[in-house]
């Protein structure tokens, strides 16, 4: 059982750490941004179904082996830059939509939470970050590791998550005046292309 108050500053450090500029919070801005909130909060679904298993993998001790094969740290990490700047591509050719009342084609919530699954998966990071952070706040007197572990994972998907989904509609209110006229829509692509380009470029360079 982990004690409260070691609970209390975990979840402090996890809220903080949701709330830095990162590839994940990036990604439910510009996918709500570009989309609306429905879309960013599918996506903040859908990262934080990936934060489930890296958590699941950090208590089998699996994610140690990208810690130390490169090989696999690679692979991942060039799966995920190549995905990202897929979705550059795609924002950056897509073209304005009528705008007129039901034009808009219907939003597809199913791809948005697998979007948020692939990009969260295909970074290393994340599984690496988790295998040295979460030890941090264990304590083999207080029962098994890998309890605690699934614990604390809980503890940090559910700070994720409550940020995540913050950003997500607080984005949405931004850039609705943009969704409204083409030009907006256009400079809101361009700037989500820019994005993706550049969390592809930071994952692909990334060392472990």
């Amino acid at each position: 059982m982990i004690a409260m108050t070691t609970l209390a500053g975990f979840a402090a450090a996890a809220v903080l750490l949701a709330l830095a500029p990162g590839p994940d919070n990036l990604f439910v801005l510009t996918q709500s941004a570009l989309k609306g909130r429905a879309a960013g909060l599918m996506v903040t679904l859908g990262l934080c179904t990936g934060l489930v298993a890296h958590t699941v993998l950090v208590a089998l001790g699996v994610a140690a082996v990208f810690q130390t094969s490169e090989t696999a740290f690679t692979a991942l990490k060039l799966v995920g830059a190549a995905y990202l700047a897929w979705l550059a591509w795609k924002a950056l050719r897509a073209p304005a939509e009528d705008i007129a009342p039901g034009a808009a084609p219907p939003l597809d919530l199913r791809r948005m939470y697998l979007r948020g699954i692939v990009m969260n998966l295909t970074n290393p990071k994340v599984a690496i970050f988790f295998l040295a952070f979460l030890p941090q706040f264990a304590d083999p007197a207080r029962g098994s590791l890998a309890a605690q572990m699934l614990a604390l994972g809980g503890v940090f998907i559910a700070c994720a998550w409550a940020v995540f989904s913050l950003i997500a509609l607080a984005a949405d209110r931004l850039s609705l005046w943009l969704r409204r006229s083409a030009r907006g829509q256009v400079l809101l692509n361009r700037a989500a292309g820019l994005v993706f380009l550049g969390l592809a470029a930071r994952l692909a360079l990334a060392q472990r």
